[in-house]
């Protein structure tokens, strides 16, 4: 389909288009980059790069839409992406522009998830009539939520978001791992039957391409909560969609390591006063053991691919399997 070809091409091109309108901009209103100090050291020296660059992917995903079919899953998984970006909209402009550190508050934040999870869930069950079961990869068996579903739809979306705001740690990372993700989803769109979803995602993940121009190490911009919050939100839309919920733990498996680590090293200090890793989430594990930004950003995409072949594998691939 020349669509498939076409929507990444127009997703990159908008986003690399924008770089050079929305970085002096970002500049010009201080819009910069706070960094903790007790991150990484080699990280003080990024402070005040222009953050909220998600902007540029977020509007080059919208652009690659709409040469997929105008579809309500379309519109739905639109609606959610940038739903849950205007959630990191507002989080990093209290931040950085109101200079409250904390940004939204925590209940804040998981309230305007909440909302969107259950919209997510509510139209999808509702409007796009589908099942409430949820399939379990390699099998073909699945199980039944019933109205439990939507609260099921509303913890992917925050599991999700949280897990790609985690990677966002080293430069490239996110958006590299988040560009394979979103590709292994528009394969699985098309063993779902679902080719607008295909097109809508795969036009995304050539829109995060565009960006990476501007965030591979040394970063000139980074995504900010803007844009992991709408990544979050696009893969789980993606997921809920193609009914491969279960699978985004797989395909999204860098990120389920990356909230695993840190849970683990939170409650490891809390109950021993130790550390389980040098620092968390992983990447800054392997930061301070001496890896690279690149080396780190090489070898989780290497694992991400992996993790996307098992996820692509666990549904039965195009032509057959779990999905049908």
């Amino acid at each position: 389909m020349n669509q498939l070809v076409t929507a990444p091409l127009v997703g990159f091109l908008v986003a690399i288009a924008l770089g050079p309108v929305l970085l002096p901009l970002l500049r010009r209103l201080k819009v910069g980059q706070v960094v903790r100090t007790d991150g990484p050291q080699s990280h003080l020296a990024k402070g005040g790069t222009p953050t909220m660059g998600g902007i540029l992917f977020i509007v080059g995903g919208v652009c690659a839409a709409f040469i997929a079919p105008r579809s309500l899953p379309v519109k739905l998984f639109l609606m959610t992406m940038v739903g849950n970006g205007l959630v990191g909209f507002a989080d990093d402009y209290i931040k950085v522009v109101l200079k409250r550190p904390l940004g939204l508050r925590a209940r804040e934040k998981l309230l305007a998830q909440f909302v969107i999870g259950l919209a997510l869930g509510a139209v999808a069950i509702v409007y796009l009539q589908l099942p409430t079961a949820v399939r379990v990869p390699f099998t073909s068996f699945s199980f039944e939520l019933g109205w439990l579903y939507v609260p099921f739809v509303v913890l992917i979306l925050m599991g999700a978001s949280n897990g790609v705001n985690l990677t966002d740690g080293v430069d490239g990372l996110c958006g590299s791992v988040t560009v394979v993700a979103l590709v292994v989803y528009s394969l699985i769109g098309l063993a779902a039957g679902r080719a607008d979803l295909a097109i809508a995602a795969v036009g995304l993940a050539g829109a995060v391409g565009g960006f990476l121009h501007y965030n591979l190490h040394p970063a000139k911009l980074f995504m900010g909560d803007t844009g992991s919050n709408a990544l979050g939100g696009a893969l789980a839309a993606l997921a809920v969609l193609t009914k491969t919920e279960l699978v985004l733990v797989i395909v999204g498996g860098i990120y389920v390591v990356e909230t695993i680590s840190d849970i683990i090293q939170v409650a490891w200090f809390k109950t021993t006063g130790r550390r389980v890793f040098k620092m968390a989430p992983l990447h800054h594990h392997f930061e301070l053991s001496g890896w690279s930004e690149e080396k780190i950003v090489l070898r989780f995409v290497i694992v991400a691919v992996i993790l996307g072949i098992i996820g692509f594998w666990g549904i039965g691939g195009i032509g057959g399997g779990v999905l049908r």
